[in-house]
């Protein structure tokens, strides 16, 4: 956990400042392929990723620890050759559980968060789950397991692994000569993400390329046909925390509302997509039928609101950095109470970013929580035994967070009545 924490404290920046990047890039030469909402949206996912990784919120059903103790045929060291072994076993099991949660209706949930973009960039691939809570990954591991590959040496590769797949979703990289036949590049990616019927359901390989070759889903970058992305039911809200469990929803519903016993039961292991017969007549989903003639997911967002999340993400960004710099010294259960502090923050956020009518109420919960450990406390987790001067800012923090979301609210509130006037006319 607080190895964990250090480690995002420099991934965290890094990955910042490449997104930033990719954004400046794109103005430059007049292809700009990160929307600022949805950048905001994607950051709020990731910081609501790595919160919920660091606190360790998630159930593990069967432990590589437990797997090596009860299948080692043979135990190798841990030289150079050892992390190659453990990189292509991690590979090999990213491939089967990718694959999995785009084809089955119940894996999906811990998936769609990922694909919820409509654009395809560096930030996207920051939209990471929260809704994974049961972990099923180390069943994949069982060739790493039988060849006795030590669970430390998994421990280090494994973030490795991980990080590994950012650069890879941009659209300012074309195609990379043999490269294409070996690695998973930004072209095999475009196509993994898009929803065109010829890209569905591809390229589920995650470093190597040639997985998706051996089981038959490889499918390359046509020239006549542009990657169109996001998901065929869109989501059509910024905030993550909804995304991350809509299609579980949507799963509870149709369950509850089908009149067949079997239908209730096996809906969660169909095929990704599948409804009750009887569920599809009477509640129809919009999904998108024509993917070159849709509208995305877009509303105007004035430019008071934009300075307004800026300023409330990167306040986000101090908050959750010394959570991760501080996990020891805040110690349990406090460390739960701050990851909910920052469950709230990233939730008010995009809801009034979605320009919700009531979410200036999310934003009142959380400062009201904030001001209530201060005064509870008379501290913030230890940070005002160094700098005492901490509280009257965090004191007037929360109480200009209270009085603008409250603007805000009534600004837009004040444009959605604006708009209506106009239909009427």
């Amino acid at each position: 956990m607080e190895v964990y924490g250090r480690i995002l404290l420099i991934a965290m920046p890094a990955f910042l400042v490449l997104v930033l990047f990719e954004k400046c890039w794109g103005w430059r030469k007049g292809f700009d392929t990160v929307r600022t909402n949805d950048m905001i949206s994607s950051l709020s996912s990731g910081i609501t990723n790595v919160t919920k990784d660091v606190l360790g919120l998630s159930v593990i059903v069967i432990s590589y620890p437990w797997l090596l103790s009860k299948m080692a045929i043979v135990h190798v060291g841990s030289g150079v050759f050892t992390f190659f072994i453990a990189f292509m076993a991690l590979d090999f099991a990213g491939y089967w559980v990718h694959r999995i949660a785009h084809e089955y209706n119940l894996f999906w949930n811990n998936h769609i968060i990922h694909h919820s973009s409509e654009e395809f960039n560096l930030a996207c691939a920051l939209r990471q789950s929260i809704s994974s809570i049961i972990k099923i990954f180390a069943v994949f591991l069982i060739p790493a397991a039988l060849l006795g590959v030590p669970a430390n040496v998994i421990a280090v590769v494994a973030p490795l692994h991980l990080f590994a797949q950012f650069w890879y979703h941009t659209r300012h990289i074309g195609k990379m000569g043999i490269l294409e036949n070996i690695m998973v590049t930004p072209s095999h990616h475009r196509v993994h993400h898009a929803i065109n019927p010829e890209y569905l359901d591809k390229n589920y390989s995650q470093i190597f390329i040639f997985w998706d070759k051996l089981f038959g889903t490889f499918q390359q970058e046509l020239p006549n046909v542009s990657p169109v992305y996001g998901v065929t039911r869109p989501v059509r809200t910024w905030n993550p925390i909804k995304i991350n469990f809509v299609h579980l929803w949507l799963l509870i519903k149709d369950a509850w509302h089908t009149s067949s016993y079997l239908d209730k039961l096996r809906i969660w292991f169909m095929p990704l997509g599948w409804r009750p017969a009887d569920v599809v007549s009477k509640f129809p989903v919009y999904k998108i039928s024509d993917v070159h003639h849709f509208e995305k997911y877009n509303p105007f967002t004035p430019v008071q609101l934009k300075v307004w999340c800026w300023f409330q993400l990167t306040a986000l960004l101090v908050f959750i950095s010394y959570l991760f710099g501080n996990i020891a010294t805040i110690g349990s259960p406090m460390i739960y109470v701050y990851g909910l502090f920052i469950f709230l923050s990233v939730y008010s956020l995009t809801d009034l970013l979605d320009k919700n009518r009531y979410a200036f109420v999310w934003e009142t919960v959380r400062s009201g929580m904030g001001i209530y450990i201060l005064v509870a406390t008379d501290n913030w987790f230890g940070a005002c035994e160094h700098a005492p001067w901490c509280m009257w800012v965090l004191g007037v923090y929360f109480s200009i967070s209270v009085l603008g979301a409250f603007f805000l609210s009534q600004l837009n509130e004040q444009e959605q009545e604006q708009q209506l006037e106009i239909k009427r006319l």
